[in-house]
């Protein structure tokens, strides 16, 4: 009987260290690596089709916080199984975006009043948006990284402000209150003053404020002529400076110097490659290019800083490489191209394919 006894305890202790084993190694087994935020395609997508070079090459999306591909802890991993996953953050309505040049894409959500995070590098997804006590947002439609300083810029067209956010996240402020009527597109100025541009769609204007916030010029009136706008949205400034406006329903983009006079305007009313329906969204890569997106033709299209276009990519759908109603766009530092595809619920993200200085040369010719 003692023997018995004692076989069964061993047998138990045995067991016991078995399992305890097993629950240390097993979160361990469980871990999941990160994955590829944006795999290589089989088929590659690209833009102009062979046998042309390509200039533009669709390189992936983000549409929920899932896409971050984060890796998982065992303790997470095993979670997962027992409890299911948990449910990824979608876009609503993305309306702009822009990136900090590092790590983060910022996306302004106007019906999910918020602005989600993307870490790309850290595989970390967050929101932003004012804190109990605050004034919420209403409709953020615009939205910009201020390297300077190291904040972010939201414009709300309904709350008729701009919300100012630090580097973590936290609530800084508002711009504009009072001044502005329909803030849209945001732009800041390159060198150290940073002043921050802003197109009003509901005062037909640009405004410029300067980086504490106040009001420093006004840009324009309603009207067709060089320097008016009507209805303007969004704006961009290219690396020598030049600030380019999307004039929307005056169906053109219009270009200004560092002393802010109008010295090009291209595009009118059509449906011809160089014209426009509805032109929104607006960029500049690394070599000047201007990038123009036009909502109801449901692309890209791409122009030299005279004003010539040179191609153009997109076309309605859902598929990759396709939009419905894209609003608004930014360029990184790595020529990466940005596009709020809004009633995909997405952003998608191109690559600009920089050419020998020979075919860049032979483009330029008339």
């Amino acid at each position: 009987m003692n023997t018995k006894s004692s076989t069964l305890r061993s047998a138990s202790r045995l067991a016991l260290l078995i399992a305890l084993l097993l629950i240390a190694l097993l979160p361990t087994a469980c871990a999941v690596k990160p994955g590829i935020v944006f795999p290589a395609l089989a088929n590659p997508l690209v833009w102009p089709p062979a046998p042309d070079a390509p200039r533009i090459s669709y390189v992936g999306q983000l549409k929920t916080s899932s896409d971050l591909k984060p890796g998982l802890s065992g303790i997470d991993a095993l979670g997962q199984a027992i409890l299911g996953k948990k449910d990824a953050h979608s876009m609503l309505t993305p309306m702009a975006v822009c990136t900090d040049n590092a790590d983060r894409l910022f996306v302004a959500d106007s019906n999910a009043q918020l602005v989600h995070v993307f870490n790309l590098a850290g595989r970390q997804y967050a929101t932003w948006q004012p804190g109990k006590g605050q004034p919420a947002f209403s409709q953020p439609v615009g939205i910009a990284w201020d390297a300077a300083r190291s904040r972010l810029l939201v414009s709300d067209s309904v709350a008729a402000a701009l919300y100012t956010f630090n580097s973590a996240g936290q609530f800084q402020g508002r711009i504009g209150e009072g001044t502005l009527q329909r803030p849209v597109g945001i732009a800041m100025e390159p060198g150290a003053a940073g002043r921050i541009f802003v197109a009003d769609a509901g005062l037909h204007q640009v405004l410029i404020f300067s980086a504490d916030g106040k009001l420093d010029a006004l840009l324009g009136s309603r009207g067709a002529g060089p320097g008016q706008f009507n209805y303007p949205t969004y704006l961009a400034f290219d690396p020598a400076g030049t600030l380019y406006v999307s004039d929307s329903l005056n169906f053109r983009i219009q270009a200004f110097d560092r002393n802010l006079k109008p010295t090009l305007q291209f595009g009118k009313k059509g449906d011809m490659p160089g014209y426009f329906a509805q032109p929104k969204g607006i960029a500049t890569d690394s070599e000047g290019h201007v990038y123009v997106i036009d909502s109801q033709f449901e692309n890209v299209q791409l122009f030299d800083a005279q004003g010539r276009v040179l191609m153009d990519f997109g076309e309605e759908g859902g598929k990759p490489g396709q939009f419905w109603l894209p609003t608004a766009m930014c360029i990184d530092s790595h020529d990466r191209i940005w596009v709020a595809d809004s009633y995909n619920r997405r952003v998608q993200v191109f690559d600009y394919k920089k050419q020998p200085a020979d075919a860049q040369t032979a483009e330029a010719q008339p």
